[in-house]
């Protein structure tokens, strides 16, 4: 699909939501921003690999034909190429994943291709890798001026360790662009514009059902965070005046 119709990738956590977006979507990733949406953690870094498996087994159930690919946790992968692989191995079998996706450039390398040689397909992310929120002092775009050489440097050494394709998290446009046309596998955009071969965006976010903040990057769809309040609320106030169950609602004696 490179240099094709750009590739549609959402996040998705459970089985209902799986299956709304299976028809839709080419893979569909199960982030470790479950921890953020569904969990309510500060950050990525509590999410753990129990966690990832729980979520990908549900979605693995809602889905016929796009690929699922899954987030390694923080902690699951960075001791060492052969952690990484007992990690992986176990997030594939038990979650009948197409893929795994892990964090980090040139310093990743060798273990992406560890995993690969050994028949695990790895996604790669470069760019603002929130795994790392602490070390590159906040959610900032990364790759901006002198910072330029060097993610252009992780993208490709992800390439050529053998990922087959990279997501490319707050890039800016001109080198998200340089990055696409230079790598022989799809980029994956999330805040690195139209130019890469495909997008993906956490589901809660476009759907506004997660409000607690909202990336610049991130189009709400739909704003169903709001209606659903609105529908609690009702909810709330028939049951209270009585006029919810009425009458049709019930069962005869």
């Amino acid at each position: 699909m490179k240099g094709g119709t750009p590739i549609v990738s959402l996040t998705a956590y459970t089985t209902p939501m799986a299956q709304l977006m299976d028809a839709h979507c080419d893979f569909v990733l199960v982030g470790d921003s479950v921890g953020m949406v569904l969990h309510g953690l500060p950050s990525t870094l509590q999410v753990t690999l129990d966690m990832m498996i729980l979520h990908g087994q549900a979605v693995r159930r809602g889905l016929d034909r796009a690929l699922m690919v899954v987030d390694m946790p923080f902690g699951s992968y960075e001791a060492s190429p052969q952690v990484a692989f007992a990690a992986a191995a176990r997030l594939m079998a038990e979650t009948g994943a197409g893929a795994v996706k892990l964090e980090g450039g040139v310093h990743m390398a060798e273990t992406i291709a560890f995993l690969v040689e050994r028949g695990i397909p790895v996604m790669a992310h470069v760019g603002l890798t929130p795994q790392a929120i602490h070390t590159l002092g906040g959610y900032k775009v990364q790759g901006r001026g002198d910072a330029a050489p060097m993610l252009m440097a992780d993208a490709q050494a992800v390439s050529d360790a053998g990922a087959f394709a990279v997501v490319l998290e707050k890039v800016p446009t001109g080198l998200a662009t340089k990055i696409t046309e230079a790598l022989p596998i799809p980029t994956i955009g999330i805040g690195a514009s139209a130019h890469c071969d495909g997008q993906v965006l956490v589901v809660d976010d476009m759907l506004g059902l997660f409000t607690a903040f909202k990336p610049k990057f991130v189009k709400r769809y739909a704003d169903l965070g709001s209606q659903a309040e609105a529908a609690v609320e009702a909810y709330a106030q028939e049951v209270r005046t009585r006029s919810f169950p009425a009458e049709e609602y019930g069962f005869a004696d």
